[in-house]
């Protein structure tokens, strides 16, 4: 680790045009002084991690996201995927690919898609795509979503990808199955449309070859979803749409080279956890707010919400001491975000920190007036904005890319999973774990076992009238009195039955009663 005394606030890559400016955010000599030394343990922990250590206990596995990019291009696995994707083009029987998946395995993929591509690709015509296929997303259990896409779809023209690394992760599960009976429906063979991205020997991976489905891609179970999108998880869903995947995993490897270094004072992710640690007194105490100065970007903040607050939002540290830390994030695009919420910012509570992303280069040049273009007024709007905000001593960081490319949204990404691993390390918690989300998992097949055990009772009732707690008493169900209303709730709205009998409900004054007949 380098000898500096103390950390700048700016750095700039003159290879790429990537530029952080940290001079907006409060920091100071001191401050940055003493996290010098904290530092250089995080990059001792960053070292262990890219030499195998065991970064997740609890699932017993190494976090391997940064060196496996190192090799990937190029790989077996890569050739398979640019192979696969050629052939599906040349083929021309399918026109549309529908990408199932959550989380990561979702996210990833719609930001490059919306990043490279813009809103509307899929208006174009076949020639001004290039001959590749109408990308459609459906990430999560709401009926709506597969509705939705069906409406578009024309099943015989449609590869569906479902991406899973488990197999079992029930939203994207339950969105396959769905899918796999309108195809029986329509008297079309499934398996021929269909694509898993998932770990060898999983749920899926068995489903998919029992299906004979089209093809099958392994990924790697040291490679968490929110840190998927440089691998496998993403290069499928890119190259069906004709991006440039390589360019993009090249952009994250310059980044990573960036931030390998043990120099903090010449590491950008270091200086931008050094950043967030100062700013939120190491405990979270202020909120992140993304704003990306370009609509190609508009999900970043999006995505960078999970990739954050699933990482750091940690109930214990690593030695089991409670410590509720995290950042929430916020995001919008610019300038829209100066129509939305920047009235908060500028003039509300003084509890959050912002960082403006903006690309230099624009995507046309429209002349307005007086010499004046389009992009000269956005870039007008985010100067203004960080000068009225640093005025009244809010905190701004500023981040510079020269365009919006595959290449420098590999370095964002590479940027932030390096920066909140390390943020991790300041605040002593484990970053590749997710307890949180295990629990919701658990609590909710709680609920789905109340639903489990009312179907049976509302099956074997001829006329039956009363309240929730009543139901939930007389089906069995214990003191889950709230679940069992909820289930009725949406039996009765949805006029489901079971074993056809079916749920209604009326207002009875204090509460809702429930009807079977």
């Amino acid at each position: 680790m380098s000898k500096t005394s103390s950390l700048p606030t700016l750095f700039v890559d003159p290879s790429s045009g990537f530029t952080l400016d940290l001079g907006g955010m409060g920091l100071t000599p001191a401050g940055l002084k003493k996290l010098v030394a904290p530092l250089a343990v995080a990059h001792e922990e960053m070292r262990k991690l890219e030499a195998g250590a065991v970064k997740n206990p609890d699932e017993n596995r190494k976090v391997t996201h940064f060196t496996d990019r190192l090799t990937y291009v190029g790989s077996e696995p890569f050739r398979a995927v640019e192979a696969f994707a050629k052939e599906i083009v040349a083929g021309g029987e399918i026109d549309q690919v529908l990408i199932n998946g959550i989380g990561g395995s979702a996210l990833g993929p719609q930001l490059l898609q919306m990043a490279i591509h813009g809103p509307y690709f899929n208006e174009l015509s076949a020639q001004a795509r290039r001959g590749f296929p109408k990308v459609y997303f459906v990430d999560n259990t709401d009926p709506a979503g597969v509705t939705d896409a069906l409406q578009v779809l024309d099943l015989k023209r449609t590869l569906v990808v479902t991406i899973s690394k488990s197999g079992g992760t029930q939203e994207t599960k339950n969105n396959m199955l769905v899918l796999e009976q309108k195809y029986a429906a329509a008297g079309i063979p499934f398996g021929p449309h269909a694509v898993a991205v998932t770990m060898a020997g999983s749920q899926l991976d068995q489903h998919a070859h029992a299906g004979n489905w089209r093809k099958i891609f392994p990924m790697a179970d040291s490679i968490g979803g929110r840190t998927s999108e440089t691998a496998i998880v993403g290069h499928v869903p890119a190259a069906l749409a004709g991006i440039d995947f390589q360019a993009f995993v090249d952009g994250a490897r310059h980044m990573d080279e960036l931030t390998r270094t043990a120099d903090a004072a010449a590491n950008p992710a270091y200086l931008l956890a050094a950043a967030w640690f100062l700013a939120g007194k190491g405990k979270g105490d202020r909120n992140m707010v993304v704003v990306p100065y370009s609509d190609r970007l508009g999900l970043l903040g999006k995505y960078l919400q999970q990739l954050v607050m699933e990482s750091l939002g940690k109930e214990k540290d690593l030695d089991g001491k409670v410590v509720h830390q995290g950042l929430n994030v916020f995001g919008n695009k610019g300038g829209t975000d100066a129509h939305a919420y920047i009235q908060q910012l500028n003039d509300g509570r003084d509890d959050f920190f912002v960082t403006f992303i903006e690309p230099l280069r624009d995507a046309a040049q429209y002349a307005i007036e007086n010499g004046l273009t389009m992009g000269d007024y956005l870039h007008g709007f985010k100067a203004g904005l960080a000068n009225a905000l640093q005025s009244k001593k809010r905190r701004v960081a500023q981040i510079l890319i020269s365009q919006v490319d595959a290449f420098n949204l590999g370095q964002l990404i590479a940027l932030y999973e390096r920066t909140v691993a390390v943020y991790a390390e300041l605040i002593h918690v484990n970053a590749f774990h997710q307890p949180g989300v295990e629990a919701y998992k658990k609590a909710a097949k709680e609920v789905i076992g109340v639903n489990l055990k009312l179907q049976p009772w509302i099956a074997g009732q001829t006329a039956w009238r009363g309240t929730a707690a009543e139901a939930a008493a007389a089906a069995g169900c214990g003191d889950k009195v709230p679940e069992t209303a909820g289930v009725l709730d949406k039996f009765a709205a949805n006029r489901r039955t079971a074993g056809g009998r079916e749920v209604s409900r009326a207002w009875a004054g204090a509460g809702w009663e429930y009807s079977i007949r």
